[in-house]
């Protein structure tokens, strides 16, 4: 994890998903799945396969939380992954 520089994205993306309701109002699956690249995508303005490199760091990371439903693959935050990881960079790790 601490080999993957921060990219100033990623943050957005997270900080997005910290209150989806806020960012993705007309997004379909966000109260039982989360959001879609789709969605993170046209947010960013970038193509669809570069927000999925950046949702894929971050859940290969363990920051996000991933659900598929039929073809597609939905993103949440998972909210005590992030508290672990704020807690290690407190201590100074």
């Amino acid at each position: 994890m601490l080999r993957t520089p921060a990219s100033q994205r990623r943050l957005d993306i997270l900080e997005w998903l910290r209150d989806p309701a806020a960012h993705f109002p007309a997004h379909r699956y966000l109260d039982e799945a989360g959001v879609g690249s789709e969605a993170v995508a046209a947010k960013l303005g970038v193509p669809r396969q570069v927000a999925e490199t950046h949702l894929e760091l971050l859940a290969s990371l363990g920051l996000l939380r991933t659900r598929r439903i039929r073809l597609r693959t939905y993103y949440r935050r998972d909210e005590v992954r992030i508290a672990e990881v704020a807690r290690m960079f407190e201590k100074g790790w």
